[in-house]
């Protein structure tokens, strides 16, 4: 909600961001599979943003304000074992958001599906005793 209220605050053009992130101000079942995908989606763009980043640094080096020369420190740089890495981590983040795109309720939780009774107490909270 805070993330709804913040995107809408945004004069003209915010509930238009709101309704295409989130598909309106409700929560329904539309609503949380995007809220869940963005969520799972973030920590790989990340990791993604990381590698570019360690990858220019391996084959451009660092900035070196001291201009100390550091050509004995550096590591040598393999790229076939960079592309192959590559190529293995691609593999399986297609298979993950192939399973996470297409079938999100694949390994979700039954009871997130039963409908809310303001009069019981859901499974997952109630007392074992």
């Amino acid at each position: 909600t805070v993330i709804t209220y913040l995107f809408s605050a945004i004069p003209k053009i915010g509930s238009s961001i709101v309704a295409l992130l989130w598909g309106g101000d409700c929560v329904c079942d539309a609503t949380l599979k995007r809220f869940f995908a963005l969520h799972f989606l973030m920590p790989f763009i990340l990791l993604v943003l990381l590698m570019v980043h360690v990858g220019f640094l391996h084959t451009t080096g660092s900035s070196n304000p001291l201009g100390i020369d550091t050509s004995t420190q550096t590591v040598p740089f393999y790229p076939y074992y960079f592309y192959k890495d590559l190529l293995g981590i691609g593999w399986y983040m297609v298979i993950l958001f192939t399973i996470a795109m297409c079938f999100p309720d694949l390994f979700a939780d039954p009871e997130n599906f039963i409908r809310a009774d303001p009069v019981k107490t859901p499974l997952h909270i109630q007392p074992e005793w």
